[in-house]
């Protein structure tokens, strides 16, 4: 979309200087259960937000509305807005940056090869699949989803930016039953590349998950060798995200605040963001705020290195903005994990004399503090004696600190995998949590 008029327009109005930040999003979902295809939908949203500086207060306003018919009102609005801040500080519109990496693969046309049917015939045989896995299952709901998001950031300083992204989603919910109890599983995947995905697996995993835990009970309380899968460890590290967010820091609500260059974990653990990763919709080289995205290590072999900034934290302190700006969402990584080890799963099963492995943990919202680091929650998994699973376990509490989780990282596997959120972990092994049972 053309906004010359629109930068002409606050120019005349008396706005020193504006941003518009446009978004055109395309999402295509299929939901699949009793053989019927319960869900289709193929919907399309624009957006566009503008902030302007007027009297040296920064005005905002967003709109689902985008034509030149509404580009009065949005002037007019950022110019109410401005007039709204009490706030003192020093408010900018940023110029840009010289330089801006080249992301390749961030769009992948392939996607679009497969058609619709094709789509919805492959979600029907998936859902038969996991079926056809074990008569213990009950009901399968399988789905796919793909979108693709074009972004444009332009502003009266001369700067205009573009990117193109899309992905995809296959997967599967499980309720498997043996008259006696009942368990669920889930299993996808997510790539821009239909080849990626493997449906077989899919099924083999949501089936295997659902069904591995029927006839779980507590184990005794006690502390155990924990083996923390990849899902379970990227549900932890998720509400402790905003221990990097300078903001945090800077509001003293951080764990992690003035600990820079000390040692926060153990030597095996580096946890990365990266905003150039393939086959990733968050990935790319600008932020919301038109600033240069770079990977960075925040924490390097349990060292911290530093903070995920925005154009305000940084000012704050001095500093410049590491490119995590978003808007709805503050201070906010692109794709952030734990670096993978080279350990495989399975040979850190047969090192456990006796724990437990923890593949899920419930209420990781309600049962964390993200300030201090402890946590309380409900969990279910595996006990391994000398190496073996012996049986399911469930209906145990598990309770620790996360940054004493991360110096008790004994080893790291190598089976990295990302939650829906872009937080991605591999399963880690622990010296031991404290585990309340039978």
């Amino acid at each position: 979309m053309n906004f010359e008029k629109l930068f002409a327009l606050a120019k005349e109005k008396g706005i020193e200087d504006l941003q518009v930040y446009y978004v055109d999003d395309n999402q295509f979902d299929i939901e699949v259960f009793k053989n019927e295809l319960e869900k289709y939908t193929i919907a399309n949203t624009q957006k566009l937000s503008v902030k302007g500086i007027y009297d040296s207060k920064m005005g905002t306003v967003t709109t689902e509305v985008i034509n030149e018919e509404v580009f009065d009102f949005l002037i007019d609005s950022v110019i109410a807005s401005a007039k709204t801040i009490d706030s003192e500080d020093e408010v900018f519109i940023y110029a840009g940056d010289k330089e801006y990496k080249n992301v390749p693969g961030l769009f992948n046309e392939s996607i679009y090869d497969v058609s619709a049917k094709q789509k919805i015939q492959d979600v029907l045989d998936l859902e038969k699949k996991v079926l056809e896995k074990d008569e213990r299952i009950k009901m399968v709901q399988a789905f796919y989803s793909d979108g693709a998001v074009e972004v444009t950031i332009e502003n009266s300083k001369g700067l205009k930016l573009s990117k193109k992204v899309n992905d995809g989603l296959i997967g599967v919910y499980v309720i498997a039953s043996d008259g006696k109890d009942q368990r669920t599983g889930i299993d996808y995947i997510r790539s821009n590349d239909y080849a990626d995905f493997d449906f077989e697996t899919v099924a083999e995993e949501g089936a295997k998950r659902a069904v591995s835990l029927l006839g779980a009970t507590a184990c005794d309380s006690g502390q155990y060798e924990i083996l923390l899968s990849k899902e379970a460890s990227a549900s932890l590290l998720t509400p402790h995200v905003g221990m990097f967010s300078a903001e945090s820091v800077q509001k003293d609500i951080s764990l992690l605040k003035g600990k820079v260059g000390q040692l926060i974990a153990n030597t095996n653990i580096t946890v990365i963001d990266d905003p150039f990763m393939k086959k990733s919709a968050k990935s790319g080289s600008f932020d919301d705020e038109g600033v240069a995205t770079t990977y960075k290590e925040l924490v390097k072999d349990g060292v911290l290195t530093g903070f995920m900034h925005n154009l305000k934290t940084a000012k704050k302190d001095h500093t410049k903005s590491t490119g995590n700006g978003f808007i709805g969402r503050g201070i906010a990584p692109t794709n952030l994990y734990i670096k993978p080890g080279d350990l495989s799963y399975d040979d850190a099963v047969k090192s456990m004399k006796k724990g437990l492995i923890i593949t899920e943990l419930a209420g990781t919202h309600s049962g964390t503090d993200p300030i201090s680091g402890d946590f309380s929650l409900q969990a279910s998994g595996f006990l391994v004696e000398d190496g073996a699973v012996v049986r399911p376990v469930a209906l145990i509490t598990v309770a620790g600190n996360y940054l004493q989780v991360l110096k008790d990282v004994k080893a790291v596997c190598n089976d990295l995998k990302f939650n829906f959120g872009y937080i991605g972990s591999p399963s880690l092994l622990i010296h031991s949590l404290m585990v309340s049972g039978k």
